[in-house]
């Protein structure tokens, strides 16, 4: 009888002890868990570093601008995690983003991109890149600069949408299809809705962090902080 007791309390004793080792284990996993989006959860470090950085953080500098506008157009039929461990190849590819540098490609420096791995080997978007370079620096003479042009289309103000889920951020709006429009009457190509939507995710001028996720809160702060209001070249 004494012997059938200690082993029942010898297996609440043990209970409780794995009870306080899991709920401790657990209790720390709590305080290191950082909530994601989803697409950034399951991507690569890559992703995961530009989610947590870039990702919806309001650009007003015309030379990232035209980064984004660049990888965004590369992107199309692609995904973007291609795009990103391509990006520093991008880079020296295509002289630090510098429109004005781009603008004036040649025949030759079309084919030297073709020869080079480190980009997307496709003319047309090469091409683009050239193209869109060109347009790019006529809207910066029209109005003052890309930044002004582009954020117009929002007011000069992000907006912050409340998703819940990835299945609820859509792949392309209203102003979308309206951005879109109006860049390919101003001579850009590689810019359809969807890629312009994109592009105002990534630039900042929506916020499509869904409402768990650590950077929501993060962009909304932003959004009362003006020395925050755009990411640093």
């Amino acid at each position: 009888m004494l012997k059938h007791i200690f082993d029942i309390w010898r297996q609440v004793l043990s209970y409780k002890i794995l009870n306080v080792k899991y709920n401790h284990i657990y209790s720390q996993n709590q305080k290191s868990y950082v909530y994601r989006c989803e697409w950034a959860t399951n991507g690569s470090q890559a992703d995961i570093e530009y989610h947590d950085k870039e990702w919806g953080v309001p650009v007003h500098s015309d030379k990232k601008l035209f980064e984004l506008v660049l990888l965004e157009t590369a992107q199309a039929g692609l995904s973007w995690s291609i795009i990103l461990k391509k990006r520093e190849g991008y880079r020296r590819a295509f002289d630090g983003f510098d429109a004005d540098r781009v603008a004036n490609y040649d025949e030759r420096r079309i084919e030297q991109l073709m020869a080079d791995p480190s980009v997307i080997r496709n003319r047309l978007k090469i091409q683009s890149a050239i193209s869109n370079a060109k347009a790019f620096i006529k809207l910066q003479q029209e109005y003052g600069s890309f930044d002004s042009y582009l954020w117009s289309f929002v007011d000069g103000k992000p907006r912050h949408n409340h998703w819940k889920s990835l299945i609820e951020v859509p792949s392309r709006t209203e102003i979308s299809d309206v951005l879109s429009k109006a860049l390919k009457k101003k001579g850009f190509v590689f810019v359809g809705s969807t890629i312009c939507y994109s592009l105002m995710q990534a630039v900042g001028m929506v916020n499509d962090h869904i409402v768990q996720c650590f950077r929501y809160k993060d962009l909304i702060s932003m959004k009362r902080d003006s020395s925050l209001r755009s990411i640093p070249i």
